[in-house]
């Protein structure tokens, strides 16, 4: 930032450039040297009447407490700031407004439970009524409530004292479930964004950086102001180092059933067996115990919701389950391969055991188990 002054000439300026003045007598000189200072300042007054532009540079990026650019930033950063209302402030919740206010965003709550005071700890504010939610006028609506509530929730919102372009998002684990929701319930005038953060409380207690941020542009009006929304809304977790993935949301449900609720299933199946740590863990063995510990601190709901709410899921289980059943025929294979050893000293020629093979990505491609029927003798 430049600071500048007029020019102004020194006494000592004008007298240096008067050989007259150095020559005369010394009353002499003061006295023309007053004369020649007012001629000097009649000279500057003229000048800056002809050219008021005259100025002279006296410093480099001085302070200034209002300059131009801090006020275009700060103008800057309150247009591009979004007032969010986070319907259904639990763990999951409360765990994303905590980067929204961090980027400088306004956080409304709303949830059954009193979480008051928790958000006046992070920043937020809390609205028991949605009524009153909703009269703030926010610029986003964020569903984080359960997937067995979300068609509850969405139903009794007084979505009548919106503004009617509110932008819509959740953050379900399933996405074609909320998609077809929120176009059954909600009005052409309001905006529709789906998306799945793959990850929660444990998974990004460190950080999101090079975490998947799935998302799908479902319904977005076509003014500029609206898809600046949506954009300013993505970049919250752009800022935060997420690796942004978009895709339908048909394409997302497919891909979860065969990672997120397999993922899930496994750990609440070794769930089941009490597993305790050992003096002799494996690597293997504590990544099993971790996976373990993570699928049980997530809700039943969640669990529930993603066999529920993704057509997808009840093929992975029914394939899981076929595959099981096909490695311990295997197992028992070999082992009977090992009693024919022992009672007839070899195994025949050209016999061999049972081998499991991959299980085919359609169900209904593998093919039924045999069974043995017994042919009975009226005679």
């Amino acid at each position: 930032m430049l600071s500048i002054s007029p020019i102004q000439p020194t006494s000592s300026q004008s007298t240096a450039h008067s050989p007259l003045l150095r020559q005369l007598p010394l009353s002499r000189s003061h006295h023309l040297h007053h004369r020649h200072s007012r001629f000097c300042f009649h000279l500057l007054q003229l000048s800056r009447r002809r050219h008021p532009s005259a100025l002279l540079i006296r410093a480099l990026d001085a302070a200034q407490p209002y300059d131009y650019e801090t006020r275009l930033s700060r103008r800057f950063s309150q247009s591009t700031a979004l007032k969010i209302a986070i319907i259904g402030f639990g763990n999951f919740g409360q765990f994303l407004a905590k980067a929204f206010i961090r980027q400088g965003h306004t956080v409304l709550a709303n949830s059954r439970s009193d979480h008051s005071s928790v958000a006046q700890s992070l920043g937020a504010s809390f609205y028991a009524d949605p009524h009153d939610l909703c009269e703030q006028h926010p610029d986003v609506i964020l569903l984080s409530t359960a997937v067995i509530h979300t068609e509850q929730v969405l139903k009794a919102l007084p979505i009548q004292r919106l503004r009617r372009n509110t932008l819509f998002v959740d953050v379900l684990s399933v996405k074609e479930f909320p998609k077809n929701i929120f176009l059954q319930y909600l009005p052409s005038h309001f905006d529709i964004l789906c998306t799945h953060p793959m990850f929660g409380p444990e998974s990004g207690k460190d950080g999101w950086t090079g975490l998947t941020f799935v998302f799908d542009k479902v319904r977005i009006g076509p003014q500029k102001s609206r898809e600046a929304r949506v954009e300013d809304f993505l970049q919250i977790f752009e800022k935060e180092g997420c690796r942004m993935v978009e895709m339908s949301c048909a394409e997302h449900d497919k891909y979860a059933a065969g990672s997120q609720f397999i993922t899930h299933t496994v750990g609440r199946v070794l769930e089941k067996l009490s597993l305790e740590t050992t003096p002799i863990n494996t690597k293997g063995y504590e990544r099993l115990l971790d996976l373990v510990e993570n699928t049980a601190k997530d809700s039943f709901d969640l669990y529930y919701g993603l066999f529920m709410y993704n057509k997808n899921s009840m093929e992975q289980l029914e394939r899981l389950d076929l595959a099981f059943e096909s490695l311990k025929k295997e197992l028992f294979g070999h082992l009977h391969e090992v009693l024919r050893k022992q009672l007839f000293g070899k195994v025949e020629e050209g016999v061999q055991g049972p081998v499991l093979s991959k299980l085919p990505n359609n169900v209904a491609a593998f093919p039924p188990p045999k069974t043995n029927t017994v042919e009975i003798n009226n005679n």
